[in-house]
């Protein structure tokens, strides 16, 4: 069995002090541009896999919706999130609600559901005011 790489490289490091810092759930190609002001020769490669490496062990959140871009929060505590319908923005719900319990759940075609989560859809208060602003 092939040893799985563990260590905290110094890249690895930087996305994942850089991903802690922001609030704003970046994308990989955003935090890249964050990234390359302290490390200029980081490849958009080693991000991505870095951000993969660190959301499969545990140490950062990745945000997948379907048809939505991948993003990612650095901010492992518990709470949900809310994701804007028409940029795809994506904040903490400051109030967050109990998930719906999975115990004894059947469900077809399921050996067992593993856990349950929500995340809510909204308008943005950028988008509102640009949906405001046209209509007049």
């Amino acid at each position: 069995m092939a040893q799985v790489q563990t260590r905290m490289t110094r890249q690895r490091a930087v996305i994942l002090e850089e991903l802690r810092k922001t609030k704003t759930h970046p994308t990989a190609d955003e935090l890249y541009s964050i990234v390359r002001e302290r490390l200029p020769r980081i490849s958009l490669g080693t991000v991505y896999r870095n951000l993969d490496f660190l959301a499969d062990s545990g140490e950062i959140r990745r945000l997948e919706a379907a048809g939505s871009t991948k993003r990612f929060d650095g901010d492992i505590s518990r709470h949900q999130h809310v994701r804007c319908v028409h940029c795809g923005r994506i904040g903490d719900v400051m109030t967050p609600r109990e998930a719906p319990s999975v115990d004894g759940m059947d469900v077809e075609g399921f050996a067992s559901v593993l856990n349950s989560r929500i995340e809510y859809d909204g308008i943005c208060q950028d988008c509102a005011g640009r949906v405001r602003s046209t209509s007049h």
